[in-house]
């Protein structure tokens, strides 16, 4: 695999995955909960679904040769672009009015 395709593969993935938890009323669209989630259970789902994003990004730069060194801005930037990647799915889940 490419490393543009490494790149794309790990951005469509964090685009799918930041909107999981509110598209989503499954636990990690797999576990049936008893009551609907609320909006903590789906931070903290959100927080997993970015530190597995980020895992896959990891282990596809180190297939692909060195692993770059990332200080805390690496970690500022890309956790506030998972939270901007899940704003179609907030929008969607808290935002539009539901009718009937």
């Amino acid at each position: 695999m490419t490393q543009t395709a490494s790149v794309w593969l790990v951005l469509l993935l964090a685009l799918l995955v930041a909107n999981m938890p509110f598209v989503s009323n499954r636990l990690f669209a797999v576990y049936a909960l008893k009551s609907p989630k609320n909006l903590a259970i789906r931070l903290v789902e959100m927080l997993v679904w970015y530190l597995l994003a980020g895992g896959l990004g990891l282990y596809l730069e180190q297939r692909t040769g060195q692993i770059a060194s990332q200080g805390w801005e690496f970690y500022a930037i890309t956790g506030t672009l998972f939270v901007t990647f899940a704003f179609p799915g907030f929008t969607y889940r808290y935002l539009f009015k539901r009718r009937g």
